[in-house]
């Protein structure tokens, strides 16, 4: 007796289950595309509204090039060059412009808020990301609870309250360990501002510090390296992305603090290079002046043609930080 063939027909419920099912997913919700346009107009309002406050500030700061009314009294030439003025012997760099004769130099403004600035990033810089490394490399974790917070609560005070305090207390301990002429001058305008930079670069440098892959710490300790040797070889190049991103947001706020500087500086407009002497900053200035002015004179335009300075001389310090930042992150082969 034969034994039977053993059949090559294949079941068909074999080839149904071969050929992929085919997913039957649900439409997302008619509300989902509801809130992304929401959230696209969220993104974008926050653009167009520097760019109208922007307008604004050029508009009423255009009167300026062709306004013959302005031009009685100041024209842009006069306002970056020395003038000589009635009652001076040379021509002098002089902001001035409640006088019998106005005088809009710009010179003495740009200035002061140079030194300021430079002394705030000078002290606060090496404070926040010293601070930030050693919280973040060095600390033990009941310290770094304490520290970080204390810190960052910088940030929460008013800066009226840190002017107050450079006026009261600063400016009379100055003086007296310094010997300083002037009570109220660009150190100790600087210095109190460096506390507002303070927690701005310190939180920034502390989570870049803290980013910092395991593994390259590991890597280099592996090797032989010391803590030491770690942290200033390794830790510090693969955060300078992040500690530039700090600098260049604290260099942002102070440029454009105002109530600090006001309260702190001595605001008189003095073009000099002592750090010892009174100085006016460009948002002071603003800030003092503009509510006391004639609406659409000459001091009125001028005022808001140093809103649209600062305006673009503060995005041009942040497009440039950001350039850098890119060009570090390359180098160092860290993804944007």
């Amino acid at each position: 007796m034969e034994a039977a063939a053993p059949s090559t027909s294949t079941p068909s419920r074999v080839g149904e289950m071969a050929r992929p099912q085919a997913l039957h997913l649900k439409r997302p919700p008619r509300w989902h595309a509801a809130a992304e346009v929401l959230l696209k107009v969220m993104a974008f309002s926050a653009i167009g509204a520097v760019a109208l406050i922007f307008l604004f500030v050029a508009k009423e700061a255009l009167p300026l090039l062709w306004s013959p009314l302005v031009h009685e009294e100041v024209t842009l030439g006069q306002m970056w060059t020395p003038q000589l003025w009635p009652g001076y012997d040379e021509a002098a760099y002089i902001w001035q412009p409640v006088s019998d004769v106005p005088k809009f130099s710009v010179w003495p403004l740009i200035v002061g808020s140079l030194k300021v600035t430079l002394v705030a990033m000078l002290v606060g810089v090496p404070l926040a990301v010293g601070g930030a490394l050693y919280v973040s490399q060095f600390a033990a974790n009941r310290v770094r609870e304490v520290v970080k917070p204390a810190i960052e609560m910088l940030a929460a005070i008013p800066s009226v309250v840190l002017g107050f305090f450079a006026l009261i207390v600063m400016a009379s301990v100055f003086q007296s360990w310094l010997g300083l002429e002037s009570r109220l001058n660009a150190l100790v305008a600087g210095v109190a501002l460096a506390f507002a930079v303070v927690p701005v670069v310190f939180t920034i440098s502390e989570e870049a510090f803290r980013a910092v892959p395991r593994s390259f710490v590991e890597a280099s300790t592996a090797l032989g390296a010391a803590r030491w040797q770690t942290v200033l070889r390794v830790v510090v190049p693969a955060a300078s992305p992040g500690i530039a991103a700090g600098v260049a947001l604290g260099l942002g706020r102070a440029v454009g603090e105002t109530m600090i500087v006001l309260m702190a500086s001595g605001n008189a407009s003095l073009l000099t290079a002592s750090l010892a002497d009174s100085v006016r900053t460009i948002p002071a200035t603003i800030a003092a002046e503009l509510a006391e002015v004639v609406f659409g004179g000459a001091h009125y335009t001028i005022l808001f043609f140093l809103g649209a300075f600062l305006f673009v001389v503060t995005g041009l310090v942040n497009f440039s930080g950001d350039l850098v930042i890119q060009r570090m992150k390359r180098k160092l082969g860290v993804s944007a």
